[in-house]
């Protein structure tokens, strides 16, 4: 046995430290970003999973991914097109209107996917620890396979229609990046919200269908006065689809509002984290 000191006698019983760990505050690292990446295995996972389940025991299966903006093309080319005789910026209007749907379906089904991606996943949350911020991350990266299929369907209509793809088509990169940022920025509110506001669940759809009408999918952004554009392009997906169409088509001749649409998804994107990463410890408790 080993013997005890005066000293030790004197001062008594030594506590133990106590060590506080909690998310850093006037740091990069409390938006959570190094944890996302150190759990890149996960993630890689959850999409696999997504991808997986997205269209299992489905009759179409991985077609839904080009009927939703076909089917949408051809409603909006006869409502849009030929009744309300729209401009279409000099183009078929069937090629307009699917060059902004592609973006925008993508938009909405992750939108909606990542919203409630925490509710779904209510047993992973309440039983083992990872970074939550993962579970609406997922959704936006699946469904970037049917945004990919999508898109090689509208190089086919283009061809079908003899529309030659724009010289600006190397920035369409560029602007899928935009969507899924959008994508994921307001999913993390949403998902965060729904945890505690099931209300959110029954809002998306509506404010997706919102959304879609002001936003230039069934018609051009040339319609908007000029003293408007800067406003306009705070909604994000203005830059994102006046983005695909100048990359895809040429027009219109210079995005405008795509500058203004990058940073409104800025600010969301770091509002969201910070605001995702505040409320994440209470999750597991009230969902």
């Amino acid at each position: 046995m080993r013997p005890v000191s005066d000293r030790a006698l004197a001062t008594g019983p030594v506590s133990p430290p106590i060590v506080r760990i909690g998310p850093a505050v006037h740091h990069w690292r409390a938006l959570g970003l190094r944890q996302i990446v150190a759990y890149h295995e996960l993630l890689y996972f959850l999409v696999l999973r997504l991808a997986k389940l997205r269209y299992k025991q489905t009759f179409f299966g991985a077609a839904w991914a080009v009927l939703q903006p076909l089917l949408a093309m051809a409603a909006f080319t006869v409502v849009f097109g030929r009744l309300a005789r729209l401009p279409s910026d000099g183009l078929p209007y069937a090629v307009f209107a699917y060059t902004a749907l592609v973006p925008w379906t993508y938009f909405a089904n992750t939108l909606t996917q990542a919203s409630n991606s925490l509710v779904d996943n209510e047993r992973m949350l309440t039983k083992v620890y990872f970074p939550r911020a993962l579970l609406p991350l997922a959704p936006v990266i699946a469904g970037l396979l049917d945004l990919g299929i999508s898109t090689l369907v509208l190089f086919g209509l283009l061809a079908l229609y003899g529309v030659a793809p724009s010289a600006n088509i190397w920035a369409l990169p560029a602007f899928v990046m935009l969507a899924a940022v959008t994508a994921f920025a307001l999913g993390l509110w949403l998902s965060a919200l729904n945890v505690r506001y099931r209300d959110v669940r029954h809002a998306v759809p509506f404010l997706v269908q919102f959304w879609l009408f002001v936003t230039p999918v069934a018609y051009s952004s040339g319609l908007v006065p000029l003293r408007w554009r800067v406003w306009y392009g705070l909604n994000p997906m203005v830059g994102v689809v006046d983005g695909f169409r100048w990359a895809v088509l040429g027009r219109p001749d210079v995005p405008g509002p795509a500058a203004v649409s990058a940073l409104a998804v800025l600010v969301l994107l770091l509002g969201g984290l910070s605001y995702f990463r505040r409320t994440e410890r209470t999750f597991a408790d009230i969902i």
